[in-house]
């Protein structure tokens, strides 16, 4: 047994470092993206022009996830993290050539069928929309122009996995900062209407893509064409991939099913399509700019020490991935629960996003809030089974939170309207993450439970008692007040409910500091 005070930390320094690296970085995104957000909120409201882009856009989203990001995390990093390690630097850059053109010709594919059958995809996605000619055809015009999108993001995505697979995250890291800013841009050059987030949305992935080639060739990639995909690698590649391309095609079906409900006017109201995805892209910055860059900064250790077969390395990894993710994403939980609307109508208000639009808005990030320690959750638990060459698992546990998400939709729509697709996604996402996390510390044969549940609840009381402290001073003060006391008596009451992850984080940045010096 370790004889050192906070050996998760001590263990797991590095990926600390990479992770504040990718949480700075998705920091400068997010509020970027925020400013984008903002702008598409009082240039259109929650009203047609936003729905049709929400609904345009999501749908190259999803292959970028199914064949870039969530493929890329799952599939290519762990296996050329491996050839990284064990085997020669020509074999490395043998197999990442051959997988850049496997991909670019599915990307060529997809992009050319999406183009085509735009009409009936639209449709599909968003039937409340069939109605109402007008937001239809606008919906599918973007869509058809947008949608080359996803061979320029696939290929970024595509880039950031190799460069991590090497350890290297800066630049991919800050990557995503140039599709808001082309976005922002465009936006304000064209005014009203959708032609400014088309434009933006091509050049930012383009610009993406672009920032990494550079550093791909300085590390040694020198692209060429070759059909030859029966390499050993490519064929590891694929079996670690299928099923987390399932995996992905159900969490995306998941977020199409939400439209699918939100697009029934009669049901849940106008609007229901953007106020979602507004609500959704708060849930998504905590989420953003630490779970995810945790995740993506724990992968590689997760799948070094997979390979090397350091079970007490990776228990011990994993444990301090949970709790480090819990003691952010709790009180931004109660956070957004508590202030809601105070923190939407200072964000989005103005213009054309009216009061209507704010009180849906918040009344969808209360609910979506529930589940925000879970999503997050759930992303560290997905690495280590992606590390473990499992994909399989989380595409299983992904199908069910899917079933439940469709039935828990058509339960609670009629009663909370809007605000009930987000609680089936907050109900669905916490049954998920218990399963995932049962099914790892069985398999593991543990990782800390104990440890882990005891910070959790004294993480939970802090928050609760943050909460509280929020909300009486939003009455009587105002929303910035109450955003800086609340950071202030989260902190204090995590010192008071010895929380150790507290005093873990201030003994990493104090090692860190030191050694610097």
């Amino acid at each position: 047994m370790s004889t050192n005070k906070y050996p998760p930390v001590n263990h797991n320094r590095k990926v600390a470092r990479w992770a504040t690296i990718i949480s700075l970085a998705t920091l400068s995104s997010r509020l970027l993206g925020f400013i984008r957000d903002v702008i598409i909120a009082r240039l259109f409201g929650v009203y047609i022009y936003a729905q049709a882009f929400v609904i345009a856009f999501r749908i190259p989203n999803l292959f970028r996830d199914l064949v870039g990001e969530g493929a890329s995390n799952a599939a290519v990093v762990p296996v050329l993290s491996e050839y990284s390690v064990k085997r020669s630097r020509e074999e490395f850059w043998e197999l990442a050539n051959i997988l850049l053109n496997f991909l670019t010709v599915i990307l060529c594919l997809i992009t050319i069928l999406g183009i085509i059958f735009s009409p009936l995809i639209v449709r599909l996605i968003a039937p409340g929309f069939i109605g109402f000619s007008d937001k239809l055809q606008a919906t599918i015009n973007l869509n058809r122009i947008i949608f080359p999108y996803i061979l320029l993001i696939g290929l970024a995505a595509y880039a950031t996995a190799v460069l991590n697979s090497l350890k290297n995250f800066t630049v991919s890291a800050f990557a995503p900062c140039l599709l808001n800013i082309a976005i922002i841009i465009c936006a304000l050059l064209f005014g009203e209407g959708t032609t400014g987030l088309a434009a933006g949305v091509l050049l930012g992935g383009l610009l993406q893509l672009a920032v990494q080639v550079p550093l791909l060739y300085k590390k040694g990639l020198r692209p060429k064409f070759s059909l030859c995909f029966r390499h050993p690698g490519v064929e590891q590649v694929k079996r670690l991939m299928i099923p987390r391309l399932v995996s992905s095609s159900i969490y995306q079906l998941n977020n199409f099913m939400d439209s699918v409900f939100g697009s029934l006017v009669a049901i849940v109201g106008d609007g229901g399509v953007a106020v979602l995805y507004f609500a959704y892209r708060l849930i998504q910055f905590p989420i953003g700019i630490f779970s995810n860059a945790v995740a993506q900064a724990i992968l590689p250790t997760f799948s070094v020490q997979a390979l090397e077969k350091e079970p007490e390395e990776l228990k011990n990894t994993l444990s301090w991935g949970l709790r480090i993710v819990f003691f952010v994403m709790l009180p931004a939980s109660a956070f957004f629960m508590v202030l809601a609307r105070p923190l939407v109508f200072t964000l989005f208000g103005g213009g054309k996003f009216d009061l209507n639009s704010g009180l849906l808005t918040s009344n969808a990030l209360f609910f979506y809030s529930i589940g925000l320690a879970a999503y997050g959750g759930t992303k560290i638990l997905q690495s280590c089974f992606f590390a473990l060459k499992d994909t399989v698992t989380p595409a299983k546990i992904a199908g069910l939170a899917l079933l439940m998400n469709v039935v828990l939709n058509a339960l609670f729509m009629f009663p909370l309207k809007i605000g009930g697709l987000a609680l089936a996604t907050s109900v669905s996402g916490i049954i998920s993450f218990l399963f995932l996390f049962f099914i790892l510390n069985r398999r593991l044969g543990g990782f800390g439970l104990r440890k882990i549940w005891g910070s959790f609840w004294r993480i939970l009381g802090a928050s609760l008692l943050m909460s509280g402290v929020c909300f009486l001073v939003n009455r009587s003060l105002n929303f910035g007040w109450a955003l800086c006391c609340g950071a202030l008596a989260y902190l204090f009451f995590c010192f008071v409910l010895r929380v150790k992850e507290l005093r873990e984080i201030i003994d990493w940045l104090l090692r860190r500091t030191i050694d610097d010096i």
